[in-house]
């Protein structure tokens, strides 16, 4: 049995003047046990697909299940499993750390106490802040916070929906670390992000775009499916070279990334000498060229551009 599954899910907004498909015709199947994560920019239907299958949201067609239980039907046994973490804080900003967790705990019949073992990893962070409010807290901090309070009734499901967005780099690493710990105790994690680099932490992931998923596969897989030669290339003029870039014959891609730009080509005999001697030839000196292995980033742009 799987651990969620969504059936053909279909979720649109409407406001006065437009309609908005949020969900497309969705499909997706997570395993009992696995890190499952869904990659894409804002707007692509993350926090929508989360919400339905936390029960917050209905669905216009289709069906979805946690555990066997439909989301529509089973809500209040769904509820009782699961665990969630949305994207903004949510939390009683007004109430301390251990005072947000004894609530938490008390909605669930249980105690901290009684989870601590569950917890403890990430709340030995956050117990010299104990008696400090939570609106107080560090974006870092909030986050182990809300992970703990999701936690602490111990559920088999956990959803995190964009966990780590506008937290410094040191602290996106240590969530990371705990949510491979949460793992290795038999919890089913759903998480969405629109890091790419977080993409390879997952067992799974779904690229996911405009209410679709383009593709599901584990990260190493999506990367051997890039199929072509990927270069970075560098210059002083990173505007010019973006533009000489695209201009060139043999160009079939070319993306601004970071201090480079990422080119693919449509024709495989070309390489890095005959790279440069174009670039040469269009004024840019001192370029860098060399080929790299690619990103999920880079096929995420190649999925798009199919």
């Amino acid at each position: 049995m799987a651990a969620v599954e969504l059936k053909n899910i279909v979720k649109t907004y409407s406001s006065k003047d437009s309609k908005i498909t949020a969900v497309d015709n969705l499909s997706l199947s997570v395993e009992e046990g696995e890190l499952f994560g869904i990659i894409g920019p804002d707007g692509a239907g993350k926090t929508s697909i989360f919400r339905i299958l936390t029960t917050l949201l209905l669905a216009e067609s289709g069906s979805a299940a946690v555990l066997g239980l439909d989301v529509v039907k089973d809500w209040r046994a769904i509820r009782d499993i699961i665990g969630y973490m949305p994207g903004r804080f949510s939390l009683y900003q007004d109430l301390t750390v251990e005072e947000n967790l004894d609530f938490f705990a008390t909605i669930f019949n249980t105690t901290i106490a009684e989870n601590y073992d569950l917890v403890s990893d990430i709340y030995k962070q956050l117990e010299p802040f104990k008696n400090r409010r939570a609106g107080k807290l560090s974006g870092g901090m909030k986050q182990k916070l809300a992970l703990s309070c999701a936690l602490i009734h111990k559920p088999k499901v956990l959803f995190l929906d964009e966990p780590t967005t506008g937290v410094d780099p040191v602290s996106r690493k240590e969530f990371w670390e705990m949510l491979k710990r949460l793992k290795a105790q038999g919890i089913t994690i759903l998480v969405s992000t629109p890091y790419m680099d977080e993409a390879r932490l997952c067992d799974r992931i779904a690229l996911m775009q405009n209410g679709k998923i383009f593709d599901i596969d584990t990260p190493q897989n999506i990367i051997k499916g890039y199929g072509k030669n990927l270069y970075a290339v560098h210059s002083e003029n990173m505007f010019g070279l973006l533009n000489d870039l695209r201009a060139y014959r043999y160009a079939e891609s070319c993306y601004a990334f970071g201090d480079y730009h990422h080119l693919t080509l449509n024709n495989e005999i070309i390489g890095t000498e005959e790279l440069k001697k174009y670039l040469s030839d269009t004024g840019h000196v001192d370029c860098t060229v060399k080929k790299i292995e690619p990103g999920i980033e880079d096929c995420f742009m190649q999925r798009m551009k199919k």
